[in-house]
C-alpha cells in the first residue's frame, strides 16, 4: 500500500508544514502524517504571526522559499510594524490572523505542492536499524518506510491538559495525546524532559462592551511578510486593549489553592516571557493591573482571543475574574483556558542540521526541541525539511550562521546551549541584530534559497534589482547637493541645526531627525529622482545612509569572529586526550560535539583558557 518515501514528517503543525513543503519543493517524496487532517497548521494559541524577532523569522523563512509569510499575508486581519520609534534593527512585523483561513490556506498550499502525500494516523514508534531510522509505525499497525524522518510532535507527546484540579490526556483541547515515541527514544538513550504552556479562555465577542476599551488599529499603510506579490485582504479588523484590576486579581487568588501550577501538579517549566495571569499576579505583586489584548479570531466568527489572560485555574474562577475586567461584564465564555504539559527532548542531542546524534536521518523540529511559538517552530521545520532532503540525496547540509539570520541564532542557541524552559526568540539574543533586520532578509538569504532551488531566477533578480536600486539612491545623495535656502526652514522645524553652507543630500539625510520624505518636500530634484523607485527600495536606501558607519563596524566584528567559526573541529574528536582542558569542558565538549571553534566557545562551562587549548591543538 505504501511506497518508500524520501522523507516522512510526523505532525502537521507549523514545523511539520514547513518541513514537508521544503523537502517536497526540493524534489523529495514526502509523506505528512497527522492525527487529524482537519487541524493542519492549527493556531493552537494566539491568532497572530510575527512580533519582536518573530516577525524577522517569518521574513527569513519567506526569503528562502518557505510558505509561512505567504499564508500569513493571505489571511491577515490587521498588520502592524512594531517598534518604529526605535532603530531599524528593532522594527518587527506582526499580523493578526484569521485562524480558520490560515489553516485552510496552509492545507491548500500543501495540497498544491507536488510530492506531498498525506496520511491521517498517530505515529506510535520509529523503525530503526543499525542506528538509522528507516520508517515509522502507526497506531493502526501500519509500517511506512522512509529514508529519513522529521519529528514535529508539538505538545502532543504524552500531553496532559490541566484545568484547576482536573487533568486529562490531550495534545490540545479536543484532541488526544500521542504516545509511544518518547518511551522508545528514551529506551535507546535519548534524554527527555517535561515542559508546559498555556492558553487563555475564548469568549463571545457579541457579549463584550468595546466602548470601555481602547481601540487598537493596524498600520494605515500596512506592510507584508512575504517578498512576493501575493494578494492580501484589503479590509482590516480592529483589536482592543483593556486592563485587569485589583478585583480581578483578588478573585483569581481565590483559586490559587487549586492551581495545578502552584500545587505542583505541573512539573514542567512554562514560558518565562509569556506567563499565565496567575503567575503575573504572583511574580509582580506590586502591579495593580495588567494589559489584556482583545483579539478577533477571524472575519466570519464572533470568537475572541483574550491575550494576556492565559490560565489553568478552575473554570468558575476564570469566569468570575473575567467578568470584572472592563468591557467583559457580560462576557460569555466559549471555552476555558488551560495549561498543557508535554514531553520534549533537550536539543543538545542534535547537530546544527537538526539531525539527532544518536540516530542517523532522524530530525527534530519545533516544540519537541523545547521552543515556544509558531515562528520558532516553522523555522526549525523549514531547516529540518531541507536537511532531511539534502541528507538522503547526498547533498551538502545547510547550517545557518548566527551572523546571517535569526534562524541561525535560534538553532545555534538550542544545539549549543540547550534550554530548560520554553525558548522564545528575542532581538537581544542576536549579537549582530543590526545586520539581521526584517527589511534585508531577502538580501541576506534569498541567494541561499536560490542555490538550494527554492527561489526562482526571477525572484533572485528582483532582489538584485533592489540592491542595485538602493545603492543608486545612496550614490545620488552623495553627489547631489542641497542649498541652505532649500533646507534650513525644514531643518529648523525638525529641531535640527541649520546649514551654514551648501552640502550633499547624504550629509543632511544622515541626521537622525531628518527623513527622506522631509527632503523630498524641499528638493524637487530629489523627489523627481525617487519617483522611479518603490517604497521598499527607498526605505532600504534610507537605512543604508543613516546607519552606514554602524553597519561597517558590525561587519568588521563579524569578519573577525568568522575566523573562529571557520576553524572546523572533527565531531568525533576525543576531547578526553586533552589533559589541559578542564573536566567540565571535556564533559561538555564530548556531549555537544561542536562543529567549529566558534560553536565550542559558546558552550556553557567552556572557558577562554579551554578555547586556547583547542586553538593550539587545531593549529597543529
Amino acid at each position: 500500500m505504501f511506497k518508500e518515501y524520501d522523507v516522512i514528517v510526523v505532525g502537521a503543525g507549523h514545523a511539520g508544514c514547513e518541513a514537508a513543503a521544503a523537502a517536497a519543493n526540493l524534489g523529495s517524496s514526502v509523506l505528512l502524517v497527522t492525527m487529524n487532517m482537519e487541524t493542519i497548521a492549527q493556531m493552537s494559541c494566539n491568532p497572530a504571526m510575527g512580533g519582536v524577532a518573530k516577525g524577522q523569522i517569518v521574513r527569513e523563512i519567506d526569503a528562502m522559499g518557505g510558505y509561512s509569510g505567504i499564508v500569513s499575508d493571505k489571511t491577515t486581519l490587521q498588520f502592524r510594524m512594531l517598534n518604529l520609534s526605535k532603530g531599524p534593527a528593532m522594527w518587527s512585523p506582526r499580523a493578526q490572523i484569521d485562524r480558520k483561513r490560515f489553516a485552510e490556506e496552509w492545507r491548500l498550499a500543501l495540497e498544491r505542492t507536488p510530492n506531498v502525500d498525506f496520511w491521517q494516523d498517530m505515529v506510535s514508534g520509529l523503525i530503526i536499524k543499525d542506528n538509522k531510522v528507516i520508517g515509522v509505525k502507526t497506531s493502526i499497525g501500519a509500517e511506512i518506510r522512509a529514508k529519513s524522518v522529521v519529528l514535529t510532535n508539538g505538545t502532543f507527546l504524552n500531553g496532559i491538559i490541566h484545568i484547576g484540579e482536573k487533568k486529562f490526556g490531550g495534545g490540545r483541547t479536543g484532541e488526544k495525546a500521542a504516545t509511544g515515541i518518547t518511551e522508545q527514544l528514551t529506551s535507546i538513550g535519548f534524554e527527555s524532559g517535561r515542559m508546559k504552556t498555556g492558553t487563555p479562555p475564548r469568549v463571545d465577542g457579541r457579549s463584550l462592551n468595546y466602548s470601555l476599551m481602547e481601540e487598537q488599529w493596524g498600520d494605515e499603510n500596512p506592510g507584508r511578510f512575504s517578498y512576493t506579490d501575493v494578494e492580501r485582504p484589503t479590509d482590516k479588523r480592529c483589536c482592543w486593549i483593556t486592563y485587569t484590576n485589583s478585583n480581578v486579581h483578588e478573585t483569581l487568588k481565590e483559586g490559587f489553592e487549586k492551581s495545578p501550577m502552584f500545587t505542583g501538579r505541573i512539573k514542567g517549566l512554562g514560558p518565562r516571557y509569556c506567563p499565565s495571569i496567575e503567575d503575573k499576579i504572583n511574580r509582580f505583586a506590586e502591579r495593580d493591573r495588567h494589559q489584556i489584548f482583545v483579539e478577533p479570531e477571524g472575519w466570519n466568527t464572533v470568537e475572541i482571543y483574550v491575550n494576556g489572560f492565559s490560565t489553568s485555574l478552575p473554570e468558575d474562577v476564570q469566569y468570575r475574574a473575567l467578568i470584572q475586567i472592563p468591557g467583559f461584564e457580560n462576557a460569555k465564555m466559549f471555552r476555558p483556558g488551560y495549561a498543557i504539559e508535554y514531553d520534549y527532548f533537550p536539543p543538545t542531542q542534535l547537530s546544527l542540521t537538526l539531525e539527532t546524534k544518536l540516530i542517523q536521518n532522524l530530525f527534530f523540529a519545533g516544540q519537541i526541541n523545547g521552543t515556544t511559538g509558531y515562528e520558532e517552530a516553522a523555522s526549525q521545520g523549514f531547516i529540518a525539511g531541507i536537511n532531511a532532503h539534502q541528507k538522503v540525496t547526498d547533498q551538502h547540509e545547510l547550517i545557518m550562521k548566527r551572523s546571517e539570520s535569526y534562524i541561525g541564532v535560534l538553532i545555534d542557541d538550542l544545539v549549543t546551549k540547550g534550554t530548560e524552559e520554553p525558548y522564545r526568540m528575542f532581538t537581544s539574543r542576536a549579537e549582530h541584530r543590526l545586520l539581521l533586520r526584517q527589511d534585508n532578509a531577502d538580501i541576506r538569504l534569498s541567494p541561499i534559497g536560490h542555490a538550494l532551488g527554492l527561489i526562482s531566477d526571477e525572484r533572485l533578480e528582483k532582489v538584485n534589482k533592489k540592491i542595485a536600486n538602493s545603492d543608486e539612491i545612496v550614490a545620488f545623495t552623495r553627489k547631489q547637493g542641497i542649498e541652505m535656502t532649500e533646507a534650513n526652514d525644514m531643518l529648523e522645524s525638525l529641531n535640527s541645526s541649520v546649514l551654514t553652507q551648501n552640502v550633499k543630500l547624504f550629509s543632511v539625510l544622515s541626521r537622525p531627525q531628518v527623513g527622506i520624505d522631509d527632503l523630498r518636500k524641499v528638493s524637487k530634484t530629489f523627489d523627481e529622482h525617487l519617483s522611479a523607485f518603490s517604497q521598499e527600495t527607498i526605505e532600504q536606501a534610507e537605512i543604508k545612509i543613516k546607519y552606514e558607519s554602524y553597519f561597517m563596524k558590525e561587519q568588521d566584528i563579524v569578519n573577525k569572529m568568522q575566523k573562529m567559526e571557520d576553524k572546523d573541529i572533527n565531531p568525533d574528536f576525543d576531547y578526553s586526550q586533552l589533559g589541559s582542558l578542564s573536566k567540565e569542558a571535556r564533559e561538555k565538549l564530548l556531549k555537544i560535539k561542536p562543529r567549529t571553534l566558534g560553536q565550542a566557545s559558546r558552550i556553557s562551562g567552556v572557558s577562554p583558557s579551554d578555547i586556547s587549548v583547542l586553538m593550539v591543538h587545531i593549529s597543529k
